[in-house]
Formats: structure tokens, C-alpha cells, sequence
């Protein structure tokens, strides 16, 4: 695999925030969507720091090709998504690297939070809190995809340390405030993000905050 195919195209020194060709800040608790094209940067910052961003790929040409985290964690021999870490499609190709991260540590194996599992972990008071299934539904009406596309996804800034017996175990974020990861995409993609609203664990540190979106295009800046 060349560098081209792996999504390390040329990058730039750093990147300049004013030279942003996309900006918004997601309020706590909502979706959101957009489309990075292929070369350019997204970057995901943590604004004020312990708050999971739960973030979904799909390629914009053809969205039956969607990120598979079992094939992201086969690729790497890893369980968690860092500098480096390629972005796998369900059919095995690379979606998006992600070339800078000052957190150091992302979740992809614990999943969405949704209705039903709040009821089953938290009791039947949770039952219609909002969750990041509803999220990812309303993010991907967008693009014309229903619930049945939504898969395994990203956990960014989440902790979830695998315990000897190999059960997960959400516990306290480790991202401080502006902490952000850089994701390059290596194709044209729709990106879909829930800014996790779950309040019952502590992987916002039960009080979920705003999060920002940028989009770099070196192409141009």
C-alpha cells in the first residue's frame, strides 16, 4: 500500500484557523453532518474537554461503503484509534487517516448509546432520554440513509480501557479543553457526528458541552 492509497497525501506545516473553510460549533446534545472531500482535513476539537463525539463515515459516491470498525481495528492490530490509525471501509479500503491527535487515545469498540440501552443500563426512568441513535438518525435523514445504516463508530475523546477480563469499562474522559484530533480523507465522505448527550455514565463527565468541526482544504489554503 503507497501513501496515496493509505490517505497520506500531502499535508501542510499546520493549520491555520482562519484559513478554515468550514466552521461550526455543535451545541451539546446535537447531530450534525457535513461532507469532506478527499484531501482535505477535518478536525474535531473538544472545547472544553471529556466529551465523547460519537462519529460515523460514509462514502459519499456509493454509501453502502461505510466505515467498519472491525476492519479498522484488524488493519492496525490495535483496539483504538490514534495518529496514524487508517479508516477502513466494510470493503476494505481507506477511508480517512487520522494525522494529528493531542489526546492520544479513541474509542471504537463500545458502540452508540440509544433509548433501549439507556433503559437496559441505567433503568426505565432513561428510557426517553435523547440518545446518540436518535442523533445519528436525525444527521443521516440528510443524506437519505435511515436507522438500518447506522453501524459501530467512532468514539472520539471516550475512554473505554479494556479490563483484563476483556469486558469494556467507560470511565472518566483523559481529553483536556481544545484537545482535537485531524482526520484526513482519503476519498469523498459524509461525515455524521453525535455530540454524545448520555449523562448517565461518565464519558461526558455527565455533563455534556459543545464541540467544533473545521474543515481544512490545503488545496486552497
Amino acid at each position: 500500500m503507497n501513501q496515496t492509497q493509505a490517505g497520506f497525501l500531502a499535508l501542510p506545516a499546520g493549520l491555520d484557523p482562519a484559513k478554515a473553510i468550514y466552521d461550526f460549533t455543535i451545541p451539546a446534545n446535537k447531530p450534525w453532518t457535513g461532507v469532506v472531500r478527499r484531501g482535505q482535513i477535518l478536525r474535531i476539537i473538544d472545547l472544553e474537554g471529556q466529551q465523547a463525539v460519537d462519529t460515523l463515515f460514509y462514502s459519499l459516491a456509493d454509501t453502502s461503503e461505510r466505515y467498519s470498525a472491525q476492519d479498522t481495528i484488524l488493519e492496525q492490530g490495535a483496539p483504538y484509534v490514534t495518529t496514524g490509525t487508517r479508516l477502513i471501509s466494510n470493503i476494505g479500503n481507506v477511508m480517512a487517516t487520522v494525522v494529528a491527535d493531542t489526546c492520544g487515545r479513541h474509542d471504537t469498540s463500545a458502540g452508540a448509546c440509544s433509548c433501549e440501552a439507556n433503559t437496559v443500563r441505567f433503568g426505565h426512568h432513561t428510557r426517553y432520554m435523547h440518545a446518540c441513535r436518535e442523533n445519528f438518525i436525525i444527521a443521516m435523514a440528510a443524506h437519505d440513509m435511515t436507522k438500518r445504516d447506522i453501524v459501530p463508530n467512532i468514539n472520539f475523546f471516550m475512554n473505554v480501557p479494556i479490563e483484563p477480563d476483556g469486558k469494556l469499562a467507560i470511565v472518566d474522559g483523559v481529553s483536556q479543553p481544545g484537545d482535537h484530533v485531524d482526520i484526513l480523507a482519503a476519498m469523498d465522505i459524509i461525515c455524521a457526528i453525535s455530540n454524545c448527550p448520555q449523562v448517565n455514565n461518565p464519558c461526558n463527565g455527565f455533563n455534556p458541552t459543545p464541540v467544533r468541526v473545521m474543515i481544512f482544504d490545503p488545496a486552497v489554503a
